[in-house]
C-alpha cells in the first residue's frame, strides 16, 4: 500500500483487500477522467476520485480493447496557489508511466524535484505541442506523515516592511545573474554568505536554531522528491475524509517566499496550527502544472 494514504485520512487500512475496495470505487465512481491517446485502440487513462476538499486518489493505467489495466495509484492533495512560474523539465520514471518535474527557482536555492500530479493532461498537452508555446505555472503541494507546530519568530517592525521585500527581490536577481556567470554577482553573493555565516555563528551561542532560521526548504532522505520544510502558516483549514471520517489539516505555508500547501492527518501533527505560527515537517512534494488553456 502507498505510505502517504495516511496523509489524506486512510490510516487504518490493514491489507491489500482494503485498498482494492477503495480503488474499485475510484474506477466505478470517479469524479474526473483524463485520457491521452497513445495509438490505435490504446490510451493512457487517469481516474480521479475526491475523498475530501482538494484531496483524493488518482489511478492511472492503459485502456485497450481488453479493458483497463491499472499501472499505479497515488494519493494527491492539490495546491490552491501558483507556487512558481519558472521553466520546467519533465522526465518519465523508468518503471512506469509516471513523471517527475524539476524546477530551478532562485527563491529556494536548490533544484526543486516534484511528483507530477496531472500526468495524463501533461501527455495530452505534449502531443498537441502546447508545452512549447504556452506560458505555464506550477502549484506545489505536500503530503506529510509527521509534523509539528512552532511559535513564530519575533521580528523588528522595519524588517517586515516593503524594504525587506525589495531586498529579497534584489537577492533573487543577483542569484539569477550569478547562474548566468556574472562575476560581480558571484563575488557579492559570496561575501554576503560569509557575513551571514559569521553572524549565525555568533547568535547560535545564545539563541535556539529555530529562532534564527525563519523558514527552510531542503532535501530530505534518499528520495529526490522528499523535503524537510518549515514555513509560516498563512491559512488553516480542517477537513474530513468522506470515506473514513478522519480529520485532516490543510495548511497554507509561506516558505522561502514561495506558497506551499501541506496536507497532514490530525493524528500526525504535534501542536495546534494557527495563522502566524510555523509548521515544521517532512513532505512528499507534488506539483500540478497549470496549462494556459
Amino acid at each position: 500500500m502507498h505510505n502517504y494514504l495516511r496523509a489524506i485520512g486512510f490510516s487504518n487500512l490493514q491489507n491489500e483487500k482494503d485498498i482494492k475496495e477503495i480503488l474499485t470505487e475510484v474506477f466505478h465512481d470517479f469524479d474526473e477522467r483524463e485520457v491521452s491517446r497513445e495509438g490505435k485502440n490504446k490510451a493512457f487513462v487517469e481516474y480521479t476520485k475526491s475523498f475530501g476538499e482538494n484531496m483524493g486518489i488518482k489511478m492511472c493505467g492503459i485502456m485497450d480493447t481488453d479493458g483497463f489495466h491499472q499501472e499505479y495509484y497515488f494519493p494527491y492533495f492539490q495546491g490552491k496557489d501558483i507556487s512558481s512560474k519558472e521553466d520546467l523539465i519533465i522526465e518519465r520514471h523508468a518503471a512506469r508511466e509516471s513523471f517527475a518535474g524539476v524546477c530551478e527557482d532562485v527563491r529556494i536555492g536548490v533544484s526543486v524535484i516534484f511528483y507530477l500530479q496531472n500526468a495524463a493532461k501533461y501527455k495530452k498537452e505534449m502531443l498537441l505541442g502546447h508545452l512549447l508555446s504556452d506560458k505555464i505555472s506550477t502549484s506545489f503541494s505536500g503530503l506529510s506523515l509527521k509534523g509539528k507546530i512552532l511559535f513564530p519568530v519575533q521580528k523588528a517592525e522595519p524588517r517586515v516592511t516593503a524594504t525587506g521585500s525589495d531586498s529579497a527581490n534584489q537577492r533573487h536577481k543577483m542569484i539569477a545573474a550569478a547562474r548566468q556567470g556574472d562575476a560581480e554577482a558571484i563575488e557579492s553573493l559570496t561575501l554576503e554568505d560569509i557575513d551571514t555565516y559569521a553572524a549565525v555563528n555568533q547568535r547560535i551561542l545564545k539563541e535556539d536554531l529555530f529562532s534564527i532560521v525563519d523558514t527552510l526548504f531542503m532535501p530530505y532522505g534518499l528520495e529526490c522528491d522528499h523535503y524537510q520544510v518549515m514555513g509560516n502558516i498563512k491559512d488553516v483549514e480542517k477537513t474530513v475524509n468522506k470515506y473514513t471520517k478522519e480529520t485532516i489539516y490543510q495548511l497554507r505555508l509561506e516558505c522561502n517566499d514561495m506558497n506551499l500547501d501541506v496536507c497532514i492527518n490530525k493524528e500526525d501533527l504535534l501542536g495546534e496550527p494557527e495563522v502566524g505560527r510555523r509548521f515544521k515537517g517532512t513532505i512528499w512534494l507534488q506539483g500540478h502544472i497549470n496549462f494556459a488553456n
